[in-house]
């Protein structure tokens, strides 16, 4: 009997597709969630027009945004080196950013990170110039906990709005949840909502993961269009 499985991080952590690809008869389909899967995949089980063929599909609106060993899904902008390492995004050396190659209107993206305790970092949305990326030209939901300026630390968005509860994030795994729909712009940090805004200064463009200094790695990144 042929089935349906859901298969990705969000589903079962540390899960890869080449998992779900050992377990497949033929007509059996595959529900990825998005995120980044750092493999590559041999399907042994192929299926035939008789008896159904093996499909991998993306679930609902979901889409895997890093292929199987490279960044070829971003635009590469900077001075960073970026590596991966099994399911982790790390960054070292210069500044720079990683930019999707796609660009999103209304969206709800998640991911992880962690960073060091003197780490600068942050996720841009809304790019207006994918070649330039700023707080000039974006909503920089930031991630500093040692920033100079504390108005805009870890969970505000930079230049916009003030997180409305401090929460440290040096040393350890968080999760973002930024959701933009229409002129509302939510964060919710480790489940908190830290942000809730309205503003329509920028309407629609890539996102962006920005290396400033210290130790920053993301992994798990999902983003929906809404």
């Amino acid at each position: 009997m042929a089935m349906t499985a859901m298969w990705g991080r969000s589903r079962r952590p540390g899960a890869t597709i080449q998992k779900a690809a050992d377990t497949l008869a033929p007509g059996d389909t595959v529900l990825v969630r998005g995120g980044v899967y750092e493999e590559s995949v041999t399907v042994r089980v192929s299926g035939s027009s008789a008896g159904g063929y093996v499909t991998f599909r993306n679930y609902q609106q979901e889409r895997p945004i890093v292929d199987g060993s490279n960044l070829d899904q971003w635009n590469v902008i900077g001075d960073a080196d970026w590596i991966i390492e099994g399911d982790v995004l790390e960054a070292t050396g210069e500044s720079g950013f990683l930019v999707s190659a796609d660009s999103y209107e209304d969206f709800h993206l998640t991911l992880e990170f962690w960073t060091g305790p003197d780490a600068n970092s942050g996720v841009f949305v809304r790019c207006s110039d994918a070649e330039d990326v700023g707080a000039a030209n974006s909503y920089e939901v930031n991630i500093f906990d040692k920033r100079a300026d504390q108005t805009y630390r870890t969970g505000g968005i930079v230049n916009f709005a003030a997180p409305t509860s401090i929460i440290d994030a040096a040393d350890r795994w968080n999760t973002y949840e930024i959701t933009a729909q229409g002129s509302r712009l939510l964060i919710e940090l480790n489940d908190t909502i830290v942000v809730d805004i309205e503003d329509d200064t920028y309407a629609a463009g890539p996102f962006a993961l920005q290396y400033g200094n210290g130790i920053v790695r993301f992994r798990d990144i999902q983003i929906r269009e809404l």
